[in-house]
């Protein structure tokens, strides 16, 4: 198994970068124009729209036999996982690192795109934390120290940081030991911290969780403000993000770390961390770090600079704005993990069937073939790849321009709108040159 992302050499792919770029560009201000022109009020409302879900549908979503399934399919899955990753050789072979790295990071979105928030509903630590709370006695929901405000989503930044550092930078990310620490880590800080402050810390501390709940926002099911489950457009859906503190950061660090994936592997990147004196770990860590920072000072910079109505704060725009860049890290994750999702996926579903590595097959899977597909049609995947970057782009253009109409003076609506814009536009040239030119 190689754990490298994509299908290689991009340089292969049989559509120009130049064409694939200058398409993109041209693809992003066209939108904005015929938004201008055609979208003038506000079309989203996440508080109140959508479809009931048909009443006896709607009861089984939010039924206790549903979450209790849910539930126990979860905890037995990182159970068995669990099991391999500690009593399993520590070889690639090994199915904890396809789960880790595949099923888990990659998985985890089109599962939410199709469900919305996935992994609230199967998450270890929330199953953990509420047979800790019933056999203590204590509540779920609350713990003895209140949450402040202002933390919001910040832990999960963190969390995320450390995990795509653990994926792409450091260098036994391929053995146990540092994968089986780094989730002893995670479900220690995230039950412990439930026991401390109530659940609200596993929705503003779990990574994966709050990853999972933000491309969730993409899917077709919602709930208005008074908690009815509904049926409503993706975008729709988007509208009703909460601007929670740190949702800025949480953005910067799923988008600057897809980009840092690409960038890691260019030939310029490769020739500078091989021919420099410093640890390429080192090297790598302070790109990452860069790339993040980055996409969270830019984006942050061009909300700010737009007119704004009396009252509304300058420094709360760049989370009231963060949703719209959900659709392009959806849109950057499928062209970039695409092929490495199927054909790794497929080979960790063979594997997890003799997590021992003794030839047994004990979930059926293990005589199951991988199909590569995808890598033997290098022009379909490209289209892939690039239809998906400009659609994510087009998506976060149409969420941005509908909330600047709802925030901005109307005499700012257009103008204010222009720096995130071109920030959004340079965002696409630059994706789609890492994309193409690694």
């Amino acid at each position: 198994m190689v754990f490298a992302h994509g299908i290689g050499g991009a340089r292969d792919l049989p559509i120009p970068p130049e064409l694939a770029i200058a398409g993109a560009g041209a693809a992003l201000a066209v939108s904005f124009i015929v938004l201008a022109l055609a979208w003038r009020t506000p079309r989203f409302d996440a508080r109140t729209s959508g479809r009931p879900l048909p009443a006896p549908l709607a009861r089984f979503a939010d039924g206790t036999v549903l979450a209790v399934a849910l539930r126990t399919l979860g905890m037995a899955f990182f159970l068995y996982v669990a099991w391999a990753a500690l009593a399993g050789p520590d070889r690639v072979f090994n199915p904890t690192f396809g789960v880790f790295y595949v099923l888990l990071w990659v998985g985890i979105v089109p599962a939410s795109l199709l469900f919305g928030s996935f992994y609230r509903a199967v998450n270890p630590a929330r199953t953990l934390h509420l047979v800790i709370s019933r056999l203590t006695g204590g509540e779920p929901r609350r713990g003895p120290v209140e949450l402040p405000g202002w933390v919001g989503l910040w832990p999960a930044a963190l969390g995320l940081f450390a995990f795509v550092w653990l994926e792409l930078v450091y260098p036994g990310s391929t053995y146990l030991g540092p994968v089986r620490l780094w989730f002893a880590v995670y479900l220690a800080v995230v039950v412990l911290g439930a026991a401390i402050v109530g659940d609200r810390w596993i929705r503003s501390a779990d990574p994966f969780e709050v990853y999972s709940t933000l491309v969730g926002r993409l899917s077709v099911f919602g709930r208005r403000e008074d908690g009815t489950l509904v049926l409503r457009s993706p975008l729709g859906n988007l509208d009703g993000t909460p601007p929670s503190p740190g949702l800025t950061a949480v953005v910067a660090v799923l988008f600057g770390s897809t980009a840092f994936d690409s960038f890691k592997d260019s030939t310029f990147w490769l020739q500078t961390t091989q021919s420099s004196e410093i640890s390429s770990t080192v090297l790598n860590t302070a790109a990452l770090l860069a790339f993040c920072t980055a996409v969270g000072v830019s984006f942050a910079v061009a909300t700010m600079l737009t007119g704004v109505h009396e009252g509304t704060s300058r420094l709360s725009l760049p989370n009231l704005f963060a949703h719209s860049i959900v659709p392009i890290i959806v849109g950057y994750i499928v062209a970039h993990y695409l092929s490495y999702f199927v054909e790794v996926g497929q080979q960790t579903l063979v594997q997890l069937s003799d997590p021992m590595g003794r030839g047994k097959n004990l979930l059926g899977t293990g005589g199951w073939q991988v199909s590569y597909w995808l890598s033997n049609h290098p022009t379909l995947l490209a289209v892939v790849k690039v239809l998906s970057v400009v659609t994510g782009h087009v998506l976060g253009v149409i969420a941005a321009h509908d909330r600047a109409i709802r925030l901005l003076p109307r005499r700012h609506q257009l103008t204010g709108q222009l720096p995130l814009l071109l920030v959004m536009v340079a965002y696409t040239v630059g994706g789609l040159y890492l994309l193409f030119g690694s």
